[in-house]
């Protein structure tokens, strides 16, 4: 079994920001030697917020079709597996079975209108 990493070092470039449109998420799979990192990161105007694609309740990735880790209002992160509801800018759980605890943060930047790994 392949080795799932919960952080990255900084300075990885990820893409344009551009990439995520504004109210959106979008996965990131990195590759980092043998192992690999899961990721997401949420997009509200300027601002990108980024999490560990593990939800706390199961530890499974949150989103079971890509890139679809919004409810349908687009103002909460929902796991789609049991329903949990997570705030986008610090990842606590606001509902369903895991309440009170928080998705990992992922440390990202924008830089000159691209994405980075902080």
């Amino acid at each position: 079994m392949t080795e799932r990493l919960t952080e990255t070092r900084a300075g990885i470039a990820l893409g344009p920001l551009t990439q995520i449109p504004d109210g959106t998420a979008r996965n990131y799979v990195l590759k980092i030697g043998d192992a690999y990192f899961h990721g997401f990161i949420v997009r509200q105007g300027k601002d990108v917020f980024g999490y560990v694609d593990a939800c706390p309740h199961a530890g499974l990735p949150l989103a079971q079709e890509l890139d679809q880790y919004l409810t349908s209002t687009g103002d909460l992160i929902m796991c789609s597996w049991h329903a949990a509801l997570f705030k986008i800018n610090d990842g606590a759980c606001v509902g369903g079975p895991c309440a009170g605890a928080k998705l990992k943060p992922w440390n990202v930047i924008v830089q000159g209108g691209a994405l980075y790994t902080a």
